[in-house]
């Protein structure tokens, strides 16, 4: 049986904020782990045709609101449509949530922390400040994080993460893979479970 389902995610992403609570039951549910891979979307972009949000169609950056709006009122989580602090490269809490993996600290809701400081709270996720606040809160070790956060080998770590994804396909976010099978956007986490499901009857 498969064990784990891979998490290519980009901090930034409100898609990616929206799936995690739904990857997170489905794991439980079928008894899986999950590998977290925080990546450069800029980079997956320009090697894989996609258009950072501000070079978008007026219509289609429009029409992402709508679908917020509406994730937000279906799944019942707030979210923050105009965050105060724009998009940006996300190198620095990419490099938190690392260097937290790199110590063996649970993840899920250090990222999820992350991603909500963002598009609820308002935060600004990249002063390192506002990440050592939400480890402090959790009662992560905030310091030991953010030192190991600056070495290269988290680093690293990231832009391998940025070249496999895009070996194994990765073009969107969030981008998750099962048994190599991959499926792009939270809202086809039904169809990753649907899956799942199947491989595990398959094995029984």
């Amino acid at each position: 049986m498969h064990k784990f389902i891979d998490y290519y995610f980009w901090i930034n992403s409100d898609w990616a904020y929206f799936g995690n609570p739904r990857l997170k039951t489905i794991a439980e549910r079928h008894g899986l782990m999950i590998n977290y891979y925080p990546i450069d979307f800029t980079t997956v972009f320009a090697r894989t045709g996609g258009l950072k949000l501000p070079l978008r169609a007026r219509e289609r950056q429009d029409y992402r609101l709508v679908e917020m709006a509406r994730f937000s009122k279906l799944l019942d989580m707030p979210i923050n449509l105009q965050p105060k602090y724009p998009a940006t490269d996300a190198h620095v809490p990419s490099m938190f949530v690392i260097a937290a993996q790199r110590l063996g600290l649970p993840l899920y809701d250090l990222i999820h922390a992350i991603m909500k400081a963002r598009w609820v709270d308002d935060q600004n996720i990249e002063d390192p400040t506002v990440l050592a606040t939400i480890a402090n809160t959790m009662d992560l070790p905030a310091s030991d994080i953010a030192d190991l956060a600056m070495q290269g080998e988290t680093s690293d770590i990231f832009w391998q993460n940025t070249e496999t994804a895009i070996s194994r396909g990765v073009f969107g976010a969030p981008f998750y893979l099962f048994k190599e099978e991959g499926f792009w956007g939270q809202d086809r986490l039904d169809m990753l479970e649907a899956t799942i499901a199947a491989s595990v009857a398959s094995a029984a």
